[in-house]
């Protein structure tokens, strides 16, 4: 009998994080309605021999080189069939029963496009993880923030977004579930972005096409987080800039586009001129880069959405910037 989700971990040379946590993943996932799949992205460690000696029930789509988080997604998901699947990054540590409530939501909810749970940090069990947290939001000039983390403040999980489903902006892409046919109908991942912050111009996609974007309480995984690229990494500042740069110039209609992109520039001029206080030269330098390379890349996007859906999405009237540099806060309600 066909399976309901396909849960697949996309792995490039990531065999120590393989070994950690596949056979959790494979323990709390695999049954009747969910499959626990492995892409592998051209790995060179020997991942692929061991996920086929010591986690047999694990499936495993093998890719011939390193297509990025983006197309590595798109081509194992173009290999499967499943009603749902969720992209699960290899360095999280899911929890007995975790998929269960959200395949239900999804299937109840059909007007829903993309789902992710609570996702906690792994080295300190108690705090919410910067990749997601409770659900993330979109501010005035498309800067992300979460519930439970604005920059670089963190909350504890105190329980104080527990309860119904949350409509947020964006999911994490470090667990996100989402319509196989849906995510297929909307182009996947775009992989110019080749990694961070594909997964929130997906949704922005999600959302421009009529769905909603959940956040969910009651599944809860562990993530360890800066598994690729350590925050304050110069190449991770230059793709997070750059990346959020082309998921705003896509996703808004045009005459509002060049107006947001117009003080995101000034922004972001505030950012370079930050770093170079600090000293920090390599950061600077990074967002010059990634304005520069914007610039290129924008050119290959001509078609733009005719309304202005962002403007409407939970958290889009604040400004987190200024809530959290200049006023100092530690959370922004959206």
């Amino acid at each position: 009998m066909k399976k309901k989700l396909g849960v697949i971990i996309l792995n490039w040379n990531g065999l120590e994080l393989l070994k950690k946590f596949v056979p959790i993943a494979a323990r709390h996932t695999i049954s009747a309605e969910a499959d626990l799949i492995v892409a592998d992205n051209g790995s060179t460690d020997k991942s692929v021999e061991w996920l086929r000696s010591a986690c047999p029930e694990v499936k495993v789509i093998e890719l011939e080189k390193n297509y990025g988080f983006a197309e590595g997604y798109n081509r194992a998901i173009a290999q499967t069939d499943y009603d749902y699947v969720t992209l699960l990054n290899s360095d999280v540590e899911v929890t007995e029963g975790w998929w269960q409530p959200i395949l239900a939501f999804m299937e109840k909810n059909p007007d829903v496009g993309a789902v992710q749970p609570k996702i906690r940090s792994f080295v300190n069990r108690r705090m919410f993880e910067y990749a997601g947290a409770a659900g993330g939001y979109l501010d005035a000039l498309g800067y992300p923030y979460c519930r439970g983390r604005l920059f670089d403040s963190i909350e504890e999980d105190s329980g104080q977004y527990d309860g119904p489903a949350a409509d947020v902006a964006w999911a994490s892409g470090a667990c996100l579930t989402i319509p196989r046919e849906l995510y297929e109908r909307l182009g996947g991942l775009d992989k110019a972005f080749f990694a961070h912050m594909e997964e929130i111009d997906l949704c922005c996609r999600v959302h421009n096409a009529g769905y909603r974007v959940c956040a969910l309480s009651d599944s809860v995984v562990y993530h360890v987080g800066g598994a690729s690229l350590n925050q304050g990494d110069p190449k991770k500042t230059y793709l997070n800039f750059r990346n959020n740069l082309l998921l705003l110039h896509k996703n808004l209609p045009r005459g509002r586009g060049r107006k947001v992109l117009f003080l995101r520039r000034l922004a972001d001029t505030v950012a370079f001129g930050m770093f170079l206080l600090k000293g920090d030269r390599a950061n600077a330098a990074a967002i010059l880069r990634a304005h520069r390379d914007f610039r290129k890349m924008r050119r290959a996007y001509t078609l733009f959405p005719e309304k202005d859906v962002l403007s409407t999405l939970p958290g889009s009237r604040r400004h987190a910037v200024v809530s959290r540099h200049l006023l100092r806060k530690k959370r922004l309600e959206p």
